[in-house]
Order: C-alpha cells, then sequence, then structure tokens
C-alpha cells in the first residue's frame, strides 16, 4: 500500500483520528509522524486556550500505532497494551502539535514504540510516550 493509501485508510478506519482532524505528515518504515491542527474544540483550559492532555494523549496513541503498522513486523493489526505519556509543558495556544513516533524493536506479539510531540518550539518537547502494542501474527 502506498503511503496516501495508508494515510487515507487510517484516519478513514479511526472515527477519533478523522472526527479531530488529525493527519500524516509521513511514514517510513517503522515510524510515523503525525499532527493535529489547533482546534478549540480540544481546549482544556478556556482561560489559558491549552490544549486538553486527552487530545494530546489521543494524538501520540494513534501516531505510536500508525510506525507499529509501518514496522516490517507488522502484518495488518495492533492494539495498544500499555502508553505512558509524559506531559513536559503546556503546548503553545494555536500551534499545531506534531507527533513523531519509532517502533524501535519488535518481537513476535510485541511492539516497543516511543514518540516525541513538539508545537513550534521544537527543541522543547511537548511530552515525551513510551508504549507497547500488539502485533497481529503472520497468517
Amino acid at each position: 500500500m502506498d503511503k496516501e493509501q495508508f494515510f487515507k485508510t487510517y484516519i478513514g478506519a479511526i472515527a477519533h483520528c478523522s472526527d479531530m482532524n488529525m493527519r500524516f505528515i509521513d511514514v517510513g518504515e517503522g515510524w510515523a509522524e503525525m499532527g493535529l491542527p489547533y482546534d478549540t474544540r480540544f481546549v482544556g483550559d478556556p482561560k489559558t486556550g491549552v490544549i486538553h492532555g486527552g487530545a494530546l494523549s489521543a494524538l501520540m496513541d494513534s501516531c505510536c500505532g500508525a510506525a507499529v503498522l509501518n514496522h516490517p513486523a507488522g502484518h495488518g493489526g495492533t492494539a495498544t497494551i500499555g502508553l505512558r505519556i509524559d506531559h513536559l509543558r503546556a503546548a503553545t495556544p494555536g500551534q499545531e502539535i506534531t507527533v513523531r513516533a519509532t517502533c524501535y524493536h519488535a518481537t513476535r506479539s510485541v511492539a516497543f514504540v516511543r514518540a516525541t510531540a513538539h508545537d513550534d518550539d521544537t527543541e522543547t518537547p511537548v511530552a515525551t510516550a513510551a508504549g507497547t502494542f500488539t502485533i497481529e501474527a503472520k497468517t
């Protein structure tokens, strides 16, 4: 499957990705990069305009899953086993949040992923994540 078809299929299959206007920036072997445009629907603090941590978590989880599916061991399905997210700072209101996730190791049934989220400040992450995901067995 080519990249554009993967993008459409993935976003189309996961309703919250579509509903939240998540977008793919790029994918490669064992990695994915996705973006979440700023949207006032996802503000967690109306006084500051900061995006809610749950919206960021959904983006990070979705991007990690995409990285697993693009790993050579990712055979067509994945589910989150565990995902630890460390929120390092608030994302700057009005800015898109981007996540890059890398599947750095895979066994026959479990994939290990790390991810980093940024806004326009590319030096200081908004959050980091480490997770484990299932890998669907070859049929």
